[in-house]
């Protein structure tokens, strides 16, 4: 009787396909209940007979699809804002300032297909593909076939470690409650360091920054630092707006043309990620190479719309490419005790006279 009922737990699973799908889902959603464990468990279950193969995978397919559409939709409607919205909520912070969009403009739409297996990419790129207009049918078709794969590795992996995982069920079955309370000492435990590191990555930022008020009082006074917007391609493109006068080096191509910029002025760097992450970033290489006038905007771009103060559209044209030397010799113009009239002529060269000034109002 006793072996009859041995037989009969064995060929039960621990857990059903509800369970896989709503923890894929809540994972894709951003809560941070790894997915990951259970779809191991669930393929090595599919491979012994407990679990439907072609339920797993349908079922965690459906979810991960049902998920990143969810932030696509609040990309298209919000932009910028949602992305914004992760840095600030998010324990991996530096997905705003990281490869993560550079990695998005590289690939296109073919980011979707890998974005799983990239730390920080599979939570922004949905988002950020709806934030720039790709269209549903492309959004849905990569981000499935990426699923498939993500999903697929997972299950070859319980597969290949079904003997292990197979051997170690009945013994997670016997302490019960004891390893319950052991998974959720890993998930606190795990919660921990992400903040600690969330902790570590800001403080590595902390630096004086500059406010809007005193930006605009220098720039009204005739005696305007060299501004740099640092966002990304991608993050401009969504934003079309900068601050009157500014030169666009992206973050990850500060080092590569640091040489460009004046080291006698003063250059103030902005962004629209939380904390000036992104400015704050390049500051810090700036500092590095010997830089010594050097500052974040304090509240970037996003304080300086609340301010009221005056922007420059920028042509959707220019936010690929642009002119570099020209951007630059602005710069350099603009860094010299010039007229107005001069740098305004500076500022114009910089632009292809193509993006006048605008009311935030």
């Amino acid at each position: 009787m006793t072996r009859t009922a041995a037989r009969q737990d064995a060929s039960v699973a621990p857990f059903g396909l509800s369970l896989v799908f709503f923890n894929v889902l809540l994972e894709q959603l951003g809560l941070p209940v790894p997915a990951l464990p259970t779809l191991i468990v669930a393929g090595a279950l599919a491979a012994d007979g407990r679990l439907s193969a072609v339920g797993v995978c349908a079922l965690a397919i459906g979810a991960c699809v049902i998920g990143d559409s969810v932030w696509y939709v609040a990309g298209r409607i919000y932009g910028g804002r949602v992305m914004r919205l992760l840095c600030r909520i998010s324990l991996t912070p530096d997905i705003c300032v990281s490869q993560t969009q550079s990695s998005f403009e590289r690939w296109g739409a073919n980011a979707l297909v890998v974005a799983k297996f990239v730390p920080g990419l599979g939570l922004i790129a949905p988002p950020l593909a709806g934030a720039t207009r790709m269209r549903y049918l492309r959004f849905a078709g990569n981000d499935a076939l990426g699923s498939a794969l993500w999903v697929g590795a997972a299950l070859l992996a319980g597969t290949v470690l079904r003997p292990q995982i197979l051997h170690l069920l009945p013994w997670l079955s016997s302490v019960g409650g004891t390893a319950l309370g052991l998974g959720a000492l890993l998930l606190i435990v795990y919660l921990a360091f992400k903040w600690w590191e969330r902790r570590r990555f800001y403080a590595a930022l902390e630096m004086a920054r500059i406010s809007v008020a005193d930006l605009h009082a220098q720039m009204s006074g005739g005696q305007s630092p060299v501004i740099v917007d640092v966002r990304s391609p991608t993050a401009q493109g969504i934003d079309l707006r900068r601050i009157p006068g500014a030169l666009h080096v992206p973050l990850q191509e500060v080092e590569r043309h640091m040489g460009e910029l004046p080291r006698d002025s003063e250059i103030v760097l902005y962004c629209n990620c939380p904390n000036e992450a992104s400015a704050a970033q390049a500051a810090r290489v700036l500092l590095n190479h010997g830089f010594h006038r050097v500052r974040p905007l304090g509240g970037g771009l996003d304080a300086w719309v609340a301010a009221g103060f005056s922007l420059e559209e920028i042509l959707p044209s220019g936010v690929a490419g642009t002119d570099r030397g020209a951007v630059v010799a602005a710069v350099v113009v603009e860094s010299t005790p010039a007229s107005e009239g001069a740098n305004a002529v500076a500022r114009q060269a910089a632009s292809g006279a193509a993006n006048p000034p605008v009311s935030s109002a």
